[in-house]
């Protein structure tokens, strides 16, 4: 029996629109970046959306971004990567595994070398802020996951976009609520690590996909040249 070929991580249906995302996205955090390069003080937007020197909610509020914020932290993202790489491989999706992981990976990564490079810090010279880690994983998880319900539901270009967009507003929106009312970040900073993440998935994905089609290939070849 012919194992049936595992569907592309990037479906084809949203596709052109994710790329031009990521071109925007990209901008976006170079232009940031380049603004808030070496501060160590809020922006004009940032002092008009919350004041960033202190924590700004409180209980039951508090509990909730606290609870957010943890989804973030080494133990709670570890969990719901654990999770979500389980069930691709309960359901026999290795590729989307690894999409999974290389996905939130990289723009964790990313993450934290705009961090170094950029400069910008919060409460102390020793708090690198731009751009928000917590917010780019949490981001970066929704996309991964909404792109594999996509191509499973056979969505098409624009019910598929929407999905997208809307888990990655709103896992961005919740992540940076908490780290901008918990004071972790300004706002622009979660701007920057949404934006991160945006920029960093597609291209996984179609990295993940081309690498999986070429594997695919090659293992055809071989196959061939055996029964020769």
């Amino acid at each position: 029996m012919t194992r049936r070929p595992e569907p592309p991580v990037l479906p084809p249906a949203p596709r052109a629109w994710l790329g031009l995302i990521a071109v925007l996205a990209t901008l976006m955090v170079v232009v940031l970046g380049v603004m808030y390069a070496g501060h160590s003080r809020p922006g004009t937007v940032d002092s008009w959306i919350v004041d960033p020197t202190a924590d700004s909610v409180r209980p039951p509020w508090r509990r909730v971004a606290l609870a957010t914020d943890f989804l973030g932290e080494p133990a709670g993202a570890a969990a719901l990567i654990v999770v979500a790489v389980t069930v691709c491989l309960l359901l026999r999706r290795p590729r989307a595994a690894v999409f999974v992981l290389a996905g939130v990976g990289i723009a964790v990564v990313t993450a934290t070398l705009l961090k170094s490079l950029v400069g910008r810090t919060i409460h102390g010279a020793d708090n690198l802020s731009y751009p928000s880690g917590h917010t780019a994983f949490l981001t970066a998880l929704a996309l991964t996951v909404a792109l594999l319900a996509t191509g499973g539901l056979g969505l098409g270009r624009t019910a598929g976009t929407l999905l997208v967009l809307a888990a990655a507003l709103v896992a961005g929106a919740a992540m940076g609520w908490a780290q901008v009312a918990l004071s972790a970040h300004y706002a622009t900073d979660v701007l920057g690590g949404w934006c991160t993440a945006l920029a960093v998935v597609p291209a996984t994905g179609w990295l993940v996909d081309r690498t999986a089609e070429r594997l695919a290939d090659r293992s055809a070849d071989v196959g061939q040249r055996e029964r020769r």
